[in-house]
């Protein structure tokens, strides 16, 4: 094996031109696809926490059809205490939650007195919430990224529209489940940029401010946002949650009275995302085409060029099998040469990227720094597609020549 290994090697060295051409091909084919792969990956992760980081969670918990009518905010499909402290002890003891957060949410109209509107509000404890969209605070432009009793965050659309700044007295009228009306007034304490773009409308209060506005004597929950430890075990987490809300949760009718959400059932980002990936698969096609037709082209024209050479060692003795062997080891060569040299490069790329720094804005996020990544395993992924292609593009052309003739072979011209 390692003599043939010698003579593919010698081979290839033989006709330097055409293999550096065809090398050159696969090595730009590698490099563009980990740039590609590297760059495209990471704005997906980078726009993943921006969305779960700043306001939605890597999971939600609701109770079952408020998902379906999340329009409306329906107060009649909130959780009652009961069930939140049932779903409270579950998720504190679960291992891999970093942090839950409770929220009440509701619609109202929003006055400064003298315009009125309406507003989105999410009734939340500070504490529990910041750890759980640890972003959160970075989205207020404007005042104090905390919020006490009688406080309010403000989006930066209403805040704009209404020219309130933090310190301004606001009113808040909702209407509770049975039907009354109640109003409540805070003091702006930060006006909040928004996480999905300039329509957004949702505004923050104390979770105890939210029931009292709406008249609850014990707080009820419209949701549970929750963290997990490692983002990639999200859907293992979420089996198991499903699992024991199945086993020991809350039941309606034989049924889970409880659904679990990940932000992919929630975001239309979700399809963005989903789009990357087919791109990225489109890509790595691209380079197996590139390989195949490149080093078919190569050994096909190898194998006619030396016809005379294979009748040769074939009218010597040399088995078909190891005159097959020598085409597929020099195909083989070529991959290996290709995807070092791509892999090499790539990186080099890769790393002048994150020195010049990509910059960009999402939504309302300004000068968000993309950092590509360069994961091991796409390294691993795309070299051995390409050595694999390389030793199939080589394989027709290495049959062909095993099987020939060596008389008809010694008579080519």
């Amino acid at each position: 094996m390692r003599n043939l290994f010698k003579i593919a090697i010698r081979n290839l060295i033989r006709y330097q031109r055409r293999t550096l051409l065809t090398a050159s091909l696969i090595t730009i084919g590698v490099v563009f696809v980990l740039v590609f792969v590297s760059i495209s990956g990471s704005f997906k992760s980078l726009m993943i926490g921006q969305i779960t980081d700043s306001m939605m969670g890597h999971l939600q918990l609701h109770r079952k059809g408020y998902v379906a009518s999340i329009d409306n905010l329906p107060l009649n499909l909130n959780m009652k205490p009961e069930t939140y402290r049932k779903i409270e002890e579950m998720l504190a003891s679960d291992q891999d939650v970093a942090a839950f957060s409770p929220r009440l949410k509701f619609g109202g109209m929003f006055s400064n007195f003298i315009e009125t509107t309406n507003i989105r509000l999410n009734g939340i404890d500070p504490e529990a919430e910041f750890r759980t969209v640890p972003l959160l605070s970075a989205r207020v432009i404007e005042g104090r990224p905390t919020l006490g009793r009688g406080e309010i965050l403000v989006p930066a659309l209403l805040a704009k529209g209404m020219k309130l700044r933090p310190g301004d007295p606001v009113v808040v009228v909702a209407t509770n489940a049975d039907g009354s009306v109640n109003g409540m007034q805070f003091i702006v304490s930060g006006i909040l940029e928004s996480a999905t773009g300039p329509g957004g409308r949702d505004g923050y209060v104390h979770i105890g401010d939210a029931a009292e506005v709406l008249r609850m004597t014990e707080v009820e929950v419209s949701e549970i946002a929750v963290r997990i430890e490692d983002f990639s075990g999200l859907p293992e987490v979420m089996t198991r949650l499903r699992q024991n809300i199945r086993d020991d949760g809350p039941q309606q009718k034989g049924q889970a009275a409880l659904e679990v959400h990940s932000w992919e059932d929630l975001s239309p980002f979700f399809n963005i995302a989903r789009m990357i990936d087919v791109m990225t698969l489109f890509i790595r096609i691209m380079l197996i085409a590139i390989v195949l037709i490149s080093i078919m082209n190569v050994m096909v024209m190898a194998v006619y060029e030396r016809i005379r050479e294979i009748g040769t060692i074939a009218a010597i003795g040399t088995p078909p099998g190891k005159i097959r062997s020598m085409f597929i080891l020099e195909g083989f060569c070529m991959g290996v040469f290709g995807a070092a040299a791509g892999v090499g490069i790539g990186a080099a790329v890769i790393a002048l990227v994150n020195l010049i720094g990509i910059r960009f804005n999402f939504g309302q996020q300004k000068g968000l720094l993309l950092k590509a990544v360069l994961d091991p395993l796409d390294l691993m992924v795309v070299s051995a597609i390409v050595v694999a292609v390389a030793v199939l593009a080589s394989l027709q052309p290495a049959v062909k020549a095993s099987r020939m003739e060596p008389i008809d072979a010694l008579r080519h011209v």
